[in-house]
């Protein structure tokens, strides 16, 4: 239950019912199940139409399609935060005889990996997994269609080698390495690879009809880590908060953060967008707004998860029909209606309970070259180095305990800062990456590669 102070706006709960009951309408949906995540928890479910002779709630499961990836995904950063793979390795050092062995695994959780979009005939999504019992037969005999690392090409088979992967490295099951690792810490008891009672029926829509044909529910087998769990808006909401802040039992909320880092391009029909893809997520520009997650489809079902680390907003929308409403657009506005309507409520500004000297005397205005900056020490005990006007690089550094720092984000994210200092213990300048920072343009007598010029400031004459 939520508290009165932590409840939504009778306007925005209208809003959100009315953004999802026109979706549901226009889109010609059977049913249509939302949720809205804000400060870690939901606080919104709305649902229209009825499966099994009831409205749909928080409980009724949905095939999820692709979100699956995102799982499947989390179960490989967690062997690669045990140091048990390098996301740089080749597939080929963990799991041999594939075919595919030269992708590393980065790449295939990237999709760059060059991997074909789909399983040879027949139709994957619509015919029993047992007709694929073997890698080589999810694969093909060419299962490239572009060369490694060139571009992103979403490819389910990809992800087949993973959860494949995960196998053989954890010697179990996908699933059940799911369930032990990912589903029972994060309480995601309605999750689950077949469907479990309550659940929504599949169906396909007539385009130029309002009749409706039953869509076949199959086991994928071997394509199961691509697409096969069936999930509710509740455990949805569950996992778009462990997205958004990580759970020690799972995933560091740092690895979570580098899962929702770009890590491939975008294909070109999507550059107009600002779509991209992390590590098992999608991730997109829209209004402004920075937001991160995964939709999914198979015959009968449609499914979106998707979240704002900006405005601490997520939403989740589930629907059983094979086309129709599109469920990015209708996550999408969840999220900005609420954030909207009910803006963020930013924590209270505090003072730094205790502050290094030799970290404050950095504070203040430095130069690199004529381009001004500002040097921040901030609360949380970070540093933040950004142009005093305009555009330009920008990053937030980590104190590395040893006198330096290292960037967070933004242009210079990895990249090493310290402060140079004189043999008195006076500060020279800053050292980023090899880039020096002065106090005054060009200051006398700094370390400036190339020197500066001894004749100094001067008009033209």
């Amino acid at each position: 239950m939520t508290t009165p102070e932590e409840e939504l706006l009778p306007g925005t709960r209208r809003a959100l019912l009315h953004r999802i009951a026109v979706a549901q309408a226009e889109g010609r949906a059977p049913s249509l199940a939302a949720a809205v995540v804000r400060d870690g928890r939901a606080v919104w479910h709305g649902a229209r139409t009825s499966v099994d002779g009831h409205g749909p709630d928080e409980n009724v499961q949905y095939r999820i399609g692709s979100i699956t990836k995102t799982f499947t995904a989390v179960l490989v950063m967690r062997l690669r935060d045990e140091g048990v793979l390098d996301l740089g390795d080749p597939l080929e050092k963990h799991l041999q005889g594939t075919g595919a062995g030269e992708a590393t695994v980065a790449e295939l959780l990237a999709h760059t990996s060059g991997l074909a979009a789909e399983a040879p005939a027949p139709w994957w999504e619509r015919t029993p997994g047992s007709l694929r019992p073997e890698l080589a037969d999810v694969l093909g005999d060419q299962p490239f269609r572009h060369p490694t690392g060139r571009r992103h090409h979403y490819s389910n088979p990809g992800y087949t080698l993973l959860g494949a992967l995960v196998e053989k490295l954890r010697g179990a099951s996908w699933e059940e390495v799911l369930r032990r690792e990912v589903l029972e810490p994060l309480g995601l008891d309605r999750t689950s690879t077949r469907p479990q009672a309550p659940h929504a029926g599949g169906w396909a829509v007539h385009p130029w009809a309002d009749v409706m044909l039953a869509e076949p529910v199959e086991d994928l087998g071997r394509m199961s880590p691509a697409g096969q769990l069936w999930s509710t808006t509740g455990d949805l909401a569950r996992f778009a908060v462990f997205l958004a802040r990580g759970d020690a039992r799972v995933l560091s909320a740092r690895t979570v953060q580098e899962m929702r880092t770009p890590a491939a391009p975008a294909e070109a029909a999507d550059v107009a967008d600002g779509a991209t893809y992390g590590l098992g997520l999608q991730i997109q520009h829209r209004d402004g707004r920075l937001l991160v997650g995964h939709s999914g489809s198979l015959p009968g079902f449609l499914a979106c998860v998707t979240l704002s680390g900006a405005d601490d907003v997520a939403a989740v929308v589930l629907a059983n029909c094979t086309s129709g409403p599109l469920l990015g657009n209708v996550a999408a506005d969840l999220v900005r209606i609420v954030a909207e309507a009910e803006p963020r409520i930013p924590e209270p500004w505090r003072p730094l309970s205790e502050v290094d000297a030799s970290v404050l005397e950095l504070a203040g205005q430095w130069y690199w070259g004529t381009h001004a900056f500002g040097l921040r020490v901030t609360a949380d005990g970070l540093v933040s180095l950004e142009p005093l006007s305009g555009k330009g690089r920008r990053s937030r550094f980590r104190d590395d305990g040893d006198g330096t720092w290292t960037g967070l984000d933004g242009y210079y994210a990895g990249e090493p800062l310290k402060a140079v200092r004189r043999p008195d213990g006076s500060v020279s300048h800053l050292d980023l990456g090899s880039f020096v920072f002065t106090r005054q343009p060009y200051s006398e007598g700094a370390a400036v590669p190339g020197g500066v010029d001894a004749d100094g400031w001067r008009g033209i004459g």
